[in-house]
């Protein structure tokens, strides 16, 4: 039975703890996607985040996603996502997946942040110095005209 590790916090990710829980001595594999905070986005200067999120169903769907992929694939999988203000450089998102072999931990991963950031209502405010913007795919609208 896969391992199926998930959390949204609101603290900095613990990357290290996340990578342990899926480095079973079976795992030949352990492949750790970061999503953190670019100081560039769309043409403007990104002072930081904020990500909001509606935690008991955000948390909900992480789950049934990491579930899915740990059946799909015969992966272990640790997924933590943050919320609140996050600042440059930190981790927004941690996905660590492990298995025997490697090609399956590509896939998986691909698949994790893909589909969270598609199907998990939690929302991204990237504040700048001319303004801040709330993100929904490639489009990015003014907080003051949502």
């Amino acid at each position: 039975m896969p391992l199926v590790y998930y959390r949204i916090i609101n603290e900095p990710i613990d990357i290290r703890f996340l990578e342990a829980k899926v480095s079973e001595v079976t795992n030949g594999a352990v492949l750790t996607f970061i999503g953190q905070v670019r100081v560039n986005s769309r043409g403007r200067e990104v002072s930081y985040l904020e990500y909001d999120a509606y935690v008991p169903l955000a948390e909900k769907q992480i789950g049934r996603i990491t579930k899915s992929a740990a059946e799909r694939w015969q992966v272990d999988v640790a997924v933590e996502h943050r919320f609140g203000r996050i600042e440059l450089g930190e981790a927004s998102i941690v996905i660590c997946v492990g298995a025997p072999h490697r090609d399956v931990v590509y896939e998986a991963s691909r698949y994790l942040i893909d589909t969270i950031k598609e199907e998990v209502p939690i929302w991204k405010r990237e504040v700048c110095p001319d303004g801040d913007f709330w993100i929904e795919g490639e489009e990015a609208i003014r907080a003051s005209e949502a």
